[in-house]
C-alpha cells in the first residue's frame, strides 16, 4: 500500500516563518493543475501496480482550490493508480477558506481535514502574519464538525516570539475544548531568508529560551495525554484511532509518490524531488523534459533514514528490524546508544529501542549520535 502527495504550491499571502515552496503567482492556477494531472499520468508505472492507501493534498494553501479544481485532480488518480483500497483522503485548508458551502463539497472528497490554526492569541496571529484571527480559526473547526468531517486535525506552533508558558497554556486550553481527533504542534524554528528570521536578526523581537521551550514541550505533553491524546509520533497527537495514517507511511518506510513542484517520492530504493519552481516545473511538464532529480539509495543511507524516521514514532527501532543492514550497523546503533540509554533519553523496552520523554527534546541530537556518517 503507497501513499500520493499533492503540492499545492500557491498562498494568499505569506506566513513569517513559512520557508515552503509556495507563492502568491494564483494566475498560473490552471496551467499548475493540467501539469499536475499530466505528471500523475507519466508517473503510472512509478508504485508497480500496489494500490494506494492514502491521498494527501497540501502546500502552500489548497483551500485556494475550488471544488471542480480538485476533483480534477482526484479524477487523475483514480484513472491512474488502483484507487480501490483508499482508506484516508486528508486536505490542508486555511481557516479563512472555510465556509458551510466549500466545508460540504469538501466532504464529498475527503475525509480527513486538516486545518492550520497555528494560534488562537490573535496577537500571535498578526505578529506571524497569518491571515484569520482565532474567532475565525474556532468557527472553521465549528463549520467542518456540523457538515460531516469526524476526522479533523489542527496544526499549532509554540517557542514563538513573546509567548509565555501562559499564552501557551491558554491556546492549549482553547484548541482541546474544540474537541478535534488530532493535533500537530510545532516549535517555531528560524529559518533563513524568512520574515521572522529577518526580524530576529534585526532584534525587533526576541527567541523564547531553551528552559521556556522545554516547559511548553512539557505542558503540550502532559495537557493532551490528559484529555485523551497519544504522542504517537514527536510532533503529532492523536485520540484512539486517528492517527494520520498518510504521515505514518513516511514513518513506517512505506512508498509514496509526490507530485507538483518541490514534491518528493520513494520507492524503497531510491528518492526523487521534483524542480522546487513552479513555472519551470510547469514549462519542464509541458515540454515532456526532466522535472525532477533522483538518487539511488545506498545502505548507509537507507540506514540513515531507517533511525530518524522510525525514532521519531511511539514505536521506535525495532532491534530485529535493525538486523537487515548488518552487523556494522547494528552495532554502531546500539554502541552509541549506550550513553543516551545511561542518561535515560533512550531506553530498550519490547526489543524496541525508543527515546524516552527526556529524549524527545533533545531528539536532533540523539538522531545525530546514531546515524552514520
Amino acid at each position: 500500500m503507497a501513499g500520493i502527495y499533492i503540492h499545492i504550491p500557491f498562498c494568499k499571502s505569506r506566513c513569517a516563518y513559512c520557508d515552503f515552496h509556495s507563492g502568491t503567482d494564483l494566475f498560473l492556477k490552471e496551467k499548475l493543475i493540467s501539469a499536475i494531472c499530466s505528471e500523475i499520468k507519466s508517473r503510472k508505472d512509478y508504485l508497480n501496480n500496489e494500490p494506494v492507501k492514502t491521498v494527501y493534498f497540501g502546500g502552500g494553501t489548497p483551500s485556494l482550490f475550488n471544488i471542480n479544481e480538485l476533483s480534477k485532480i482526484l479524477n487523475a488518480i483514480s484513472e491512474t493508480f488502483d484507487t480501490s483500497q483508499i482508506v484516508e483522503t486528508t486536505i490542508e485548508v486555511n481557516p479563512d477558506d472555510i465556509t458551510t458551502e466549500y466545508a460540504k463539497m469538501l466532504r464529498r472528497y475527503f475525509n480527513r481535514i486538516s486545518i492550520g490554526i497555528q494560534s488562537l492569541d490573535n496577537e500571535e496571529l498578526t505578529l506571524i502574519n497569518r491571515r484569520h484571527s482565532a474567532e475565525k480559526a474556532i468557527e472553521s473547526v465549528n463549520i467542518c464538525q456540523t457538515n460531516g468531517f469526524d476526522n479533523i486535525s489542527i496544526d499549532l506552533m509554540y517557542g514563538l516570539p513573546n509567548q509565555d508558558v501562559k499564552i501557551w497554556e491558554n491556546n492549549l486550553k482553547k484548541a482541546i475544548e474544540l474537541n478535534v481527533q488530532h493535533i500537530s504542534a510545532y516549535h517555531l524554528t528560524y529559518e533563513n531568508g524568512t520574515k521572522i528570521t529577518q526580524l530576529l536578526n534585526e532584534k525587533k523581537i526576541n527567541s523564547v529560551t531553551e528552559e521556556t521551550s522545554l516547559e511548553m514541550f512539557s505542558q503540550l505533553t502532559e495537557l493532551l495525554e490528559q484529555n485523551g491524546f497519544e504522542q504517537y509520533e514527536i510532533s503529532n497527537f492523536a485520540k484512539k484511532g486517528f492517527h494520520s495514517k498518510h504521515n505514518s507511511s513516511y514513518w513506517n518506510n512505506e512508498k509514496y509518490i509526490g507530485i507538483g513542484p518541490s514534491a518528493h517520492s520513494y520507492d524503497l530504493h531510491s528518492r526523487q524531488w521534483n524542480v522546487c519552481n513552479t513555472k519551470q516545473y510547469i514549462n519542464n511538464i509541458e515540454n515532456k523534459t526532466i522535472f525532477f532529480e533522483k538518487e539511488n539509495l545506498s545502505t548507509e543511507e537507507k540506514y540513515n533514514d531507517f533511525i530518524i524516521t522510525r525514532l521519531r514514532t511511539k514505536k521506535g527501532i525495532d532491534l530485529d528490524t535493525l538486523k537487515n543492514f548488518g552487523e556494522k550497523f547494528q552495532q554502531h546503533c546500539l554502541k552509541n546508544a549506550e550513553n543516551w540509554l545511561n542518561q535515560n533519553t533512550l531506553t530498550i523496552t519490547d526489543n524496541h529501542l525508543r527515546l524516552t520523554k527526556k529524549g524527545i527534546f533533545i531528539s536532533d541530537t540523539v538522531f545525530s549520535d546514531l546515524i552514520k556518517i
